[in-house]
């Protein structure tokens, strides 16, 4: 089945979560607020709440949450937040391919699969970002290539699922962008859910090796991990 295949049986199997602009859009916004917290202007807040408004409830009532932490929070308290959660817990990783490969060749070879399929759209990365971190993924899903986007992440459901569980078992605020996200994509397969467990309890395959020429921990270095992203939805200014 092509890519094209896949996407297109996503849509028809999504439900609830809006049309393709406003899936779009709410996969940008998530992208923006998954990369490493720093000061919005109030005009960009702005912005992301007017980009979230018109959006279904699934995806504006998550999204806004989140939101409303962000504009009531110390930024310094969100850097810290952010590294906590992310950069020293396992299963709270955003670099998608640690789920299903954890510390093996075979996630070095996934990490070059990723960059290919950006290449061919297009899409650059910036020195320093690693090309299965969700951010940069929700980015390439909503800016560039939408078939091949919804196909790895429905090929990662199982790692976003155990993520977005991870998120609310420690009551995160990031627990409304991993609910927004989820709702971009349809129903958690049965499958898909005992390999959350699964990971759960098991956790990834392990092997030491390096991963060049990624060479990436259970968790990117802090030259890759907390690195700020130009991230912004539809219509906004860098």
């Amino acid at each position: 089945m092509s890519a094209r295949d896949v996407a297109g049986r996503l849509r028809r199997e999504r439900t609830g979560a809006g049309t393709p602009a406003q899936v779009a859009a709410a996969r940008q916004v998530a992208s923006l607020l998954l990369d490493y917290p720093d000061e919005l202007p109030l005009d960009r807040l702005g912005l992301l709440r007017a980009t979230v408004a018109p959006l279904p409830a699934e995806l504006a009532g998550p999204l806004g949450r989140f939101l409303d932490h962000v504009e009531t929070t110390p930024l310094a308290q969100q850097q810290t937040d952010y590294v906590e959660t992310f950069d020293l817990r396992r299963r709270c990783c955003l670099y998608l391919t640690y789920y299903r490969y954890g510390d093996t060749r075979k996630r070095g070879m996934a990490l070059l699969q990723f960059k290919h399929l950006y290449t061919r759209a297009g899409m650059e990365l910036a020195d320093g970002e690693l090309p299965d971190h969700l951010a940069v993924v929700l980015e390439f899903t909503a800016t560039g290539d939408v078939a091949r986007g919804e196909r790895l992440l429905h090929e990662h459901r199982a790692g976003l699922e155990l993520l977005r569980l991870s998120l609310a078992d420690r009551r995160s605020p990031y627990e409304h962008v991993l609910q927004a996200v989820c709702a971009t994509l349809p129903p958690v397969a049965a499958a898909d859910r005992e390999a959350a467990l699964l990971l759960a309890q098991q956790g990834p395959p392990s092997e030491d090796v390096g991963l060049d020429p990624y060479s990436a921990a259970p968790f990117a270095p802090p030259e890759f991990s907390s690195v700020p992203r130009a991230a912004t939805p539809t219509g906004a200014s860098a």
